[in-house]
């Protein structure tokens, strides 16, 4: 299991479309992916359980992966965070 800090920098925050693509990202990988924010963890394949999370713009959340291709899944992320959604 391995987990990265990122902190989400695009103007609305992990909402609608950018929460899409996130999703659609981590379903590309085999490993169980978690989104952590103040002490609450959801699937990041779900789109209802991140949309819970309210992340908005400048929030930092901790991005967890276990599996045979986590520290794959966790670069791709977080590039794509970094990226600001930009595909």
């Amino acid at each position: 299991m391995i987990s990265k800090e990122v902190v989400i920098n695009n103007q609305v925050g992990l909402h609608a479309r950018p929460a899409t693509f996130f999703i659609q990202k981590a379903n590309e990988f085999k490993s169980s992916i978690w989104v952590e924010k103040d002490e609450r963890r959801v699937n990041a394949k779900s789109l209802l359980g991140v949309l819970s999370l309210g992340i908005v713009k400048g929030t930092s959340v901790n991005l967890i992966a276990d599996g045979a291709d986590q520290e794959e899944a966790i670069a791709t992320l977080s590039d794509l965070i970094d990226s600001d959604f930009s595909e």
